[in-house]
């Protein structure tokens, strides 16, 4: 634990999906995707964990709105479950390919959003979809873009 950690309220997001292929959830998401194993347990009666490490957290929080216009820009049509799983990686068009080898279902391939991201859309194991995103410029970059940003929580309105 860092300095600054004792400032924050929340220092962990875990999403916890339960997967029906367990063994093939963990093959994707671990051994494909590769998001490295953090820890693993074992329990009575066949209960089973891995824990996979995803890099920095984020909740995003979206407004009917919103998902039906992500939806359009990254797939063409309303395809969005109520939650969706998003993992920004280093090459879209790659990694996106690989998962799809590995037993992924294509929605949508790599595209350009307007907000300069390349995203591609995912039916993965488990039962969820999936965005894989690559950033095409720097944060402060497109925080320079329209409607990317807003005045709420900036404490100067």
């Amino acid at each position: 634990m860092n300095e600054n950690d004792t400032d924050k309220p929340v220092l962990q997001l875990r999403l916890v999906v339960e997967a029906d292929d367990y063994e093939e959830a963990v093959r994707f998401y671990r051994d494909v995707l590769g998001l490295p194993e953090q820890a693993a347990f074992e329990g009575e009666g066949d209960a089973r964990v891995t824990i996979l490490e995803a890099g920095r957290a984020t909740l995003e929080l979206a407004n009917p709105a919103q998902r039906r216009m992500i939806d359009e820009v990254e797939v063409g049509h309303p395809t969005s479950p109520r939650l969706r799983v998003a993992f920004e990686v280093r090459d879209g068009e790659a990694r996106t390919e690989r998962l799809v080898e590995a037993g992924a279902t294509l929605v949508a391939s790599p595209r350009e959003t307007p907000w300069r991201s390349l995203n591609s859309r995912l039916d993965a194991p488990a039962g969820l979809q999936i965005t894989l995103f690559e950033e095409l410029l720097p944060l402060e970059e497109r925080k320079e873009l329209d409607g990317f940003g807003t005045d709420a929580g900036r404490g100067d309105a």
